[in-house]
């Protein structure tokens, strides 16, 4: 399984754009307090739109509270990363997780210093700070999709069915 971990996200579009994600790959979302938002609040439903129902989530208190339940290693996205998705083997046998930093400020230096060999970073030009959180979650989860063979998902149209087109 494949487990998203947001520490601290603030913005609630990013968190229901990332909910629609989990979803469609099959991934469990881990949200780490303190949010930036209820959970409850309008504009995450609309970002996550009827998905949420299906959403296998977790909340945790504090990034404390995560690691006693989940310790490392886990892979972690920041600009401050020595290698990119790309060159590093995210192939798995059992579980990956991954964590994304909040949108101000990242994942905390003490946590990205003391596993710098488990952190990555997406490529873009030098003068760029970062790209939008749910943007970065879908290129990585897909990159770790991809070197896996996408198990579990459908390269085919189910819903309207593979004929539809012919009509």
């Amino acid at each position: 399984m494949i487990h998203v971990v947001l520490y601290e996200p603030e913005i609630p579009q990013n968190t229901g754009n990332i909910m629609r994600t989990c979803v469609a790959i099959g991934a469990k979302l881990h949200l780490i307090e303190p949010l930036g938002f209820k959970l409850d609040e309008q504009r995450i439903r609309r970002s996550g739109m009827d998905y949420i129902d299906d959403l296998v989530y977790e909340v945790h208190p504090s990034l404390e509270a995560y690691l006693s339940k989940y310790p490392m290693p886990m892979w972690m996205i920041t600009r401050y990363g020595m290698k990119t998705p790309y060159e590093t083997d995210l192939k798995a046998s059992g579980e990956v997780f991954v964590m994304f930093g909040k949108e101000s400020t990242g994942i905390p230096k003490s946590i990205l210093s003391a596993h710098l060999d488990r952190c990555l970073r997406l490529p873009m030009v030098a003068s760029a700070r970062s790209l939008n959180l749910s943007n970065a979650v879908a290129v990585v989860m897909y990159e770790l999709l991809r070197q896996n063979g996408f198990p579990g998902l459908s390269a085919r149209e189910v819903l309207k069915g593979e004929d539809w087109l012919l009509k």
